[in-house]
């Protein structure tokens, strides 16, 4: 297996003097090319911290994050700049979608600013709307579409590039079950077929049955980490309830 991400002792640290708050601290795992992994913990955890630094959203005080053996903790904003459009695509609760575009133009916008020949963005999205079930909505516009619709759009124009690893920052939390289910088979296929890299937070036990392996977080720190292995979805979903029940009761409001 080759390493795609490798998260060497990162802390992050907010705050001066008495008012410091270490929000990471000194985090290290691995992610293989080709994981669906998870990141759950109860709130003030250091989730949503632990992905900003790792999407280059924010810097870590401290430790080394290496993307492809590139490391992305020692490089200037322009260098992080050019590496972020290259080679990570995010997933965001709010779709973040220009409704001033269609669904397709949404879409091909990354391949466009990465200079894309045009040959290639045709088929390259077409492919991915086929795969997330959108491919009859590629001329309409986002006010037009559902937020399940507008999901799978915004997923679609994340995975277009075919980027190295996928952040996904509570991806299903704005939609119902059934849109909720949809995005996450059509991720879930996405990793088994083409091999996708995803690293996905998320407060949902539903949402993380569906990777192979969870990293709990607490106190900014990881605390244990949950393995799917031979388990079916459904055995892993009610694993992870239990562990979640047993943990002590800062982790009852992500159950």
């Amino acid at each position: 297996m080759t390493t795609i991400l490798k998260v060497n002792n990162v802390s992050k640290v907010y705050g001066k003097g008495q008012t410091i708050f270490e929000a990471l601290k000194k985090i290290t795992f691995d992610i293989e090319k080709g994981e669906f992994v998870g990141v759950m913990g109860p709130s003030g955890a250091g989730k949503s911290t632990l992905l900003n630094v790792l999407a280059t959203i924010d810097a870590p005080t401290d430790g080394d994050i290496l993307i492809d053996y590139a490391n992305i903790a020692k490089m200037n904003e322009e260098k992080l700049a050019d590496f972020r459009r290259d080679h990570l695509g995010f997933i965001f609760q709010d779709y973040n979608l220009l409704d001033s575009l269609t669904v397709r133009e949404n879409i091909v916008l990354p391949l466009a600013i990465a200079k894309v020949k045009p040959a290639d963005i045709k088929q390259r999205v077409e492919n991915i709307a086929t795969q997330f079930g959108i491919a009859d909505l590629l001329d309409k516009y986002p006010y037009q579409i559902s937020g399940g619709q507008k999901q799978r759009t915004a997923a679609s124009r994340a995975l277009v590039t075919e980027p190295k690893i996928i952040f996904a920052d509570e991806p299903t939390g704005a939609l119902d079950s059934k849109s909720a289910t949809d995005l996450l088979e059509s991720m879930s296929q996405l990793n088994e077929q083409q091999e996708a890299t995803i690293l996905m937070v998320t407060h949902d036990a539903y949402a993380a049955s569906f990777c192979q392996r969870i990293l709990l977080i607490k106190d900014g720190q990881l605390s244990k980490e949950l393995l799917r292995g031979t388990k079916s979805r459904k055995q892993f979903f009610q694993f992870i309830l239990e562990e979640l029940a047993a943990s002590d009761g800062d982790m009852h409001d992500i159950i």
